[in-house]
């Protein structure tokens, strides 16, 4: 029994030498990567008003090709992981391009595609913001 007091004052009196043991060099880095107020194409951003709903999907997207012609009812949000895609909105007639380390804050209600002219497949992140149970994304017949 007499064991048990040693060791447990052992303990207390080196667990502040392994407190120590992380490298005064570990230091959390926060790198800002976008700070915004309006949408890629100038919008203001407005959020779900009620029962809002957070989705987030990964997206894989093979060189060469073009989604569909679709629009966004709710904001949709977008990291680049990889590649380079290139987004026409039909609505304005531009065209942006983004690359890894870009987010995209996509256009609410305006018709756009996407098109991966790499030769690598774009990946991306995507947040999606929405009324409960709505879809996000709305094909264009």
């Amino acid at each position: 029994m007499k064991s048990l007091p040693f060791a447990l004052g052992l303990m207390l009196a080196v667990s502040p030498l392994y407190a120590d043991t992380q490298p005064a060099t570990s230091k959390v880095v926060v790198k800002p990567v976008m700070s915004a107020t309006t949408t890629s194409s100038g919008q203001p951003i407005v959020l779900p008003q009620k029962d809002a709903q957070v989705i987030v999907s990964t997206y894989e997207i093979p060189p060469g090709a073009v989604l569909p012609k679709h629009k966004h009812p709710f904001p949709r949000y977008a990291y680049v992981q990889a590649g380079t895609i290139a987004v026409t909105n039909l609505d304005t007639g531009k065209t942006q391009t983004f690359k890894t380390g870009d987010f995209i804050l996509e256009a609410v209600d305006q018709w756009h595609f996407g098109a991966n002219k790499g030769k690598v497949p774009v990946k991306l992140l995507v947040i999606d913001m929405v009324e409960k149970g709505q879809p996000n994304t709305v094909l264009q017949k």
